[in-house]
């Protein structure tokens, strides 16, 4: 008999709730070894490979590449060998999952019959069942094979067989209590707004059946006995009709459904434009002093930091200066940083994420720009960790390389502004009483208003614009 395993959707991280399968490594009918990569599993920020913890046979493939599925659901069944097709059926059919994280799942062995407690065998593997659960399964006869780890990768603890062996607690009936013909209202078991009720429109509350708790009259169940003109003043408004069904796509249309980062790129931006009072601070800012330098760099070392990397240590600079800017905005608090986690936006297939750079104040532009490089190299990959997305002090969003002149970026809550870059373009203007011309970009703050004021921002983009046309101070 073969020993079947449930292969379920993990979850990595308090807020993942789904996953989508993005594609299995593994055919059905194939054997694999412990290390070998399963499957891609897509989160709402990452792609994870999910590798093998155990030597096994894969028995059947449940999940369909490019389909979301919530957390604990079946994705695949493995065993130690082929097993029939009857068998691996009912394995799927009496599947229960937790719910919880189950990378490498409990081992269940695929029973033929209900087996008498006597016969009943419990693994003593402790990684799928705690010792002390162990004991518990065996002195009082639980199959384990039919109880849902809710332990880390399914493991079976000691509540888990407690909660197995308590018989299903009785709900109450909830019926109506009799209370009687009883006269006068302070005698009944009603509601206070129902006794108004009854005493406005003459109702008999001894005539009328409590539908609450232990029988208690509430306002409804008066209005039953109110004339149907004096009801329809008192009843609620009806409920709004039901939103009508999406339309089917026209000839020519491909429906494509969000991946969850999608999702919650689409979550994100909604909730911050539609409850964070953005509003928006613009200057222009000449950058033939910081292209200079970057050009002598490139000739001294062959190399040279990207103008974007330049920026990223102007903002972390200009940021510490102006602690009023470098802030998260949470319900009625304000967190000030003592250093700058400036964000940078990174367009990928997916969608838009932003790597922080920690502490960028404390790195030089050389150092800003290998730690850039790397973080959107692992992004593009999907091989961020979370604390290499998550939180963050300020963001920067530059399209200036797709010619974009100006533009205007969302804040990412919780953070309390976003600084938006355009490109680079030839301008006139005068200069000494001379005609002058120099390469500008156009740059853009979105302020959360909570928590910043139009005069802040301002002294912080003046002393960022200031860093960007005297840019000795970035190489120090």
């Amino acid at each position: 008999m073969s020993k079947l395993r449930a292969f379920t959707m993990p979850k990595w991280g308090i807020e993942m709730t789904e996953g989508v399968v993005a594609n299995w490594e593994v055919a059905e009918g194939a054997s694999f070894a412990k290390g070998a990569l399963l499957t891609l599993i897509e989160t709402d920020k990452i792609t994870n490979e999910v590798e093998a913890e155990y030597d096994a046979v894969v028995c059947r493939l449940i999940a369909q590449p490019g389909e979301s599925y919530p957390v604990g659901a079946l994705l695949a069944v493995f065993g130690d060998s082929a097993a029939d097709a009857a068998a691996v059926d009912q394995f799927v059919a009496t599947f229960g999952g937790s719910g919880g994280p189950s990378a490498a799942p409990a081992a269940t062995e695929t029973p033929a019959a209900p087996a008498p407690a006597s016969a009943i065998v419990v693994p003593s593997d402790n990684n799928v069942i705690s010792p002390a659960a162990a004991d518990r399964a065996r002195r009082d006869g639980i199959d384990v094979s039919v109880v849902a780890g809710s332990g880390r990768n399914g493991r079976i603890t000691l509540q888990d067989v407690d909660q197995a062996g308590r018989a299903p607690s009785a709900l109450p009936s909830g019926g109506p209590v009799s209370i009687g013909p009883i006269t006068g209202l302070d005698q009944h078991f009603a509601s206070p707004l129902a006794k108004r009720v009854a005493s406005r429109h003459g109702v008999d509350l001894g005539k009328v059946t409590g539908s609450g708790p232990r029988g208690r009259i509430s306002k409804d169940d008066v209005l039953q006995h109110v004339a149907p003109t004096a009801a329809e003043t008192t009843a609620p408004p009806p409920s709004p009709p039901a939103p009508a069904p999406a339309p089917a796509p026209a000839e020519g249309v491909r429906v494509v459904k969000m991946s969850p980062m999608r999702k919650a790129i689409a979550r994100q931006l909604t909730l911050s434009k539609s409850t964070i009072p953005h509003f928006y601070l613009r200057n222009s800012a000449a950058i033939d002093a910081l292209m200079a330098m970057r050009e002598q760099a490139k000739r001294a070392t062959g190399a040279a930091p990207s103008i974007n990397d330049y920026l990223v240590r102007a903002c972390a600079l200009a940021l510490v200066r102006h602690p009023d800017i470098n802030v998260q905005v949470h319900g009625d608090e304000i967190h000030q940083f003592g250093h700058a986690d400036v964000a940078v936006a990174v367009a990928t297939d997916k969608g838009l994420l932003t790597p922080i750079v920690r502490a960028a104040d404390t790195k030089s532009v050389a150092a800003i720009s290998a730690e850039v490089k790397a973080l959107a190299e692992r992004t593009r990959a999907g091989k961020l960790a979370p604390e290499e997305f998550q939180g963050g002090s300020f963001s920067i969003s530059n399209l200036g390389m797709f010619g974009i002149d100006t533009f205007d970026a969302i804040i990412n809550p919780p953070q309390g502004a976003i600084l938006a870059v355009g490109a680079g373009r030839q301008s006139a203007g005068a200069a000494n009483h001379a005609l002058q011309f120099s390469t500008r970009i156009q740059l853009s703050l979105s302020c959360d208003h909570r928590a910043i004021d139009g005069a802040v921002g301002a002294k912080f983009l003046a002393e960022l614009t200031a860093l960007i046309e005297t840019p000795e101070e970035l190489t120090r």
